[in-house]
């Protein structure tokens, strides 16, 4: 029988380098696997059938390697893109690791610090262009506080801005072909991290000075950690025109960042994301943001990287099922959801044709939606039974 589940280039698939390339290490144990370059997790990655990769700065060299070393890392990644025909989809900075960010990059109290910070993402912004990555990620995983006077968030929101229009002014005046996607996230390493949900991000943007430049990059995980839905922050994200990237993972509700390959988390909302992306014509790279767990071997890393790919590639293929099936389309108009996209005051009606509308409120309050039954037949599509 032939295997429908296969990657394709066509399928946009991409990893990041720190994902394959996690050692396993947590706050309670130290590294189980080895460090692996860049260069060896392109290859691997191709074998799969992936599409291309994301990295930080210091996913490819050491933070403080010598320029040799740093030319010699950097030529043995493109040798490996070069042979391998993966592409460079997205690029980011390592702002985290290192413990002078300790208090954060854009908004670390320390002005040495941020003035680092925004040095080292414009030389990784040089190797991103060069490499040919469109969408550059901002993840703020220490940028926020766990003590209430160590900082005034709105002076901090100020910095981080500025942080931002320093950037996408370089990416202007340097003519790269680049847009940002803030990553946002309620907490961890963070007590509280800035801009922690898709709402606070899109709000923040909407304050720079370039703001058609910056998006989101929504992630599963950190949205289920603050008990939201991550289809319907992505939706939202379509329906403002700035979902520029997304970041795949599994997750079990309002835990630590798990980090689960996607579909091994909460699978019924794994089911609505891929449909979501689907309806709304997402294009871009599907990315998936997860980390092998410690209890894994080389060889597991790649069993979950290819489980990744495969468990989209399942969900996408019942999710058309369940969007092709006659008596899914009878459920939804029975459900009377295609009313939605009727706008609800008819061409050329202001406030004055409704202020004295009356409608029949005690057989309205006894109508049945349905949804039940709707919602049935998609678990029935995602359990496999139809």
């Amino acid at each position: 029988m032939t295997d429908s589940y296969v990657p394709t280039r066509e399928d946009h698939f991409s990893f990041g380098i720190w994902t394959v390339g996690w050692q396993g290490t947590d706050v309670f144990g130290t590294a189980v696997r080895p460090p692996m370059p860049a260069d060896r997790a392109v290859r691997k990655l191709a074998e799969l059938g992936a599409y291309g990769v994301n990295f930080h700065d210091n996913d490819v060299f050491d933070f403080g390697a010598s320029a040799a070393d740093r030319d010699e890392r950097i030529a043995a990644f493109r040798k490996a893109l070069d042979e391998t025909g993966l592409v460079v989809t997205t690029a980011t900075t390592n702002l985290f690791w290192h413990p002078m960010f300790k208090d954060g990059a854009f908004t670390a109290n320390e002005r040495e610090v941020r003035r680092f910070a925004l040095a080292k993402v414009m030389r990784n912004l040089d190797l991103a262009a060069e490499l040919g990555a469109r969408v550059y990620v901002f993840w703020g995983g220490r940028e926020g506080a766990e003590h209430g006077a160590s900082k005034d968030i709105r002076v901090a929101l100020d910095r981080y801005a500025e942080g931002l229009n320093l950037l996408t002014q370089y990416v202007l005046d340097q003519g790269y072909q680049i847009r940002f996607a803030v990553e946002p996230k309620p907490n961890e390493p963070r007590g509280d991290i800035l801009l922690p949900t898709v709402g606070h991000a899109l709000a923040f943007i909407n304050s720079l000075e370039h703001p058609q430049l910056v998006g989101v990059n929504p992630e599963v995980g950190h949205e289920e950690m603050s008990g939201l839905n991550y289809a319907h922050g992505i939706a939202q994200a379509l329906w403002h025109g700035k979902l520029f990237h997304i970041d795949l993972n599994g997750q079990h509700g309002p835990r630590y960042d798990q980090d689960l390959r996607f579909g091994a988390g909460n699978v019924r909302g794994a089911f609505w994301v891929v449909d979501t992306l689907l309806a709304g014509g997402y294009s871009g790279p599907v990315h998936f943001d997860y980390k092998p767990p410690r209890t894994e071997d080389d060889d597991g890393v790649w069993a979950s990287a290819a489980a990744c790919m495969r468990n989209y590639l399942i969900l996408r293929e019942k999710v058309r099922a369940f969007r092709a099936d006659p008596e899914v389309a009878e459920a939804l108009r029975a459900a009377r959801a295609p009313e939605l996209a009727a706008p609800t005051l008819a061409p050329g009606e202001t406030w004055r044709d409704v202020r004295d509308v009356t409608v029949d409120a005690d057989a309205l309050g006894r109508r049945g939606m349905g949804y039940e039954h709707l919602d049935q037949l998609a678990m029935e599509h995602l359990y496999g039974v139809r």
